[in-house]
């Protein structure tokens, strides 16, 4: 065995691997809760590839199998509704991850040089989680995924110049189709994949060059307590929280598991009371208050153009808060504020 581990080594380096984690160091403050929610997103991740991988072995994405070859999933497949289950919630769950790590770093001002890059690659994370849950939800093929992906790819049309070509290359044609399916399906578990892998690549590469931010007060007041080692103190504390999540995860996918409506019929209207998912919701809402004229311009041109702004705003969002321990900072702590206020106001009133 030690013959076999040196060859091991020798050849992919795990002695260093190892050396590295004893080495490095966590800091620790109050708001060193939040450095665990960057871990959940891989472990939502890792549930996701398994799952996924299982699921897609039954999965067909034709026109007249998808609904069909999901029903089978459910109820010929040994715990195949279980899989489905987890697959499903443990998306939302990842989504909510990556928001509130965000959030997290917001808060602490955790994007401030040398971590701008840092912070605009979670941002592209938070981009592809959400196009995962947006190209997953049609896959059932039932008739509330039909009508929210028509919703959904309808609003690329407001965007000037390309916004059609947008619409028509994500539906593969004028209307939601079959090809549709195929086309949302090659993008759910080739190109999305690929996708979060080089992002998180690169995210996690930044963050082993640059460390863990403290937090500005912290820093400022030289409020720093003895770092914790990553191995094995924070590596076995973060173990104690997947196992919390994982058993929160496990219990909500078998008393909630998601339902699977008819097959859909696109001649059939769409169902009345329609709502895209959760972390779509505000946007949902947000659409609903704008008139339907804009100084010309069409409401729901301008609705999208500001939603657009203010997601770039968010990636930019180092770029325009560059002296967070100063006046500036704090004015962008209270826009950020309001912002997150406004976004779970219009969650919940959609909900309503």
């Amino acid at each position: 065995m030690n013959r076999l581990a040196l060859w091991l080594d020798d050849r992919l380096g795990i002695s260093a691997v190892l050396e590295f984690m004893t080495k490095k160091d966590v800091p620790q403050h109050r708001h060193t809760i939040w450095y665990y929610t960057g871990s959940s997103i891989l472990l939502f991740f890792g549930i996701q590839v398994v799952t996924g991988v299982m699921l897609a072995l039954y999965y067909k994405p034709t026109l007249q199998a998808a609904n069909a070859s999901v029903a089978r999933i459910i109820t010929e497949v040994p715990l195949g509704w279980a899989v489905r289950s987890v697959h499903s919630w443990s998306a939302s769950f990842m989504i909510a991850a990556v928001i509130l790590h965000l959030l997290g770093n917001v808060f602490t001002k955790a994007y401030r040089s040398p971590r701008e890059a840092t912070w605009m690659t979670g941002v592209l994370l938070l981009a592809v989680t959400l196009g995962f849950g947006f190209t997953g939800y049609l896959l059932p093929w039932d008739s509330l995924s039909l009508a929210a992906t028509k919703v959904g790819t309808d609003l690329p049309k407001a965007v000037p110049v390309v916004g059609v070509w947008v619409t028509k290359l994500l539906r593969g044609g004028e209307d939601v189709t079959g090809d549709t399916i195929s086309r949302f399906f090659i993008v759910h578990v080739c190109v999305l994949p690929l996708a979060i892998l080089a992002v998180l690549g690169v995210h996690l590469f930044l963050i082993q060059r640059h460390g863990m931010s403290l937090p500005v007060k912290a820093e400022k007041q030289g409020e720093r307590a003895a770092p914790l080692p990553f191995w094995p103190n924070f590596a076995l504390r973060e173990a104690g929280v997947w196992l919390v999540l994982l058993g929160v995860l496990v219990t909500v996918a078998v008393l909630f598991a998601p339902g699977l409506g008819p097959a859909a019929n696109l001649m059939a209207p769409a169902p009345a009371g329609i709502k895209p998912e959760w972390y779509f919701l505000f946007m949902f809402q947000s659409l609903k208050l704008f008139p339907a004229r804009i100084l010309g311009a069409s409401g729901e041109e301008v609705a999208v153009l500001v939603m657009m702004a203010g997601l770039l705003l968010v990636f930019l969002l180092p770029v325009i808060d560059n002296r967070p321990a100063e006046r500036k900072g704090r004015i962008v702590s209270w826009f950020v504020a309001a912002a997150f206020a406004y976004t779970v106001a219009m969650t919940v009133w959609s909900l309503m």
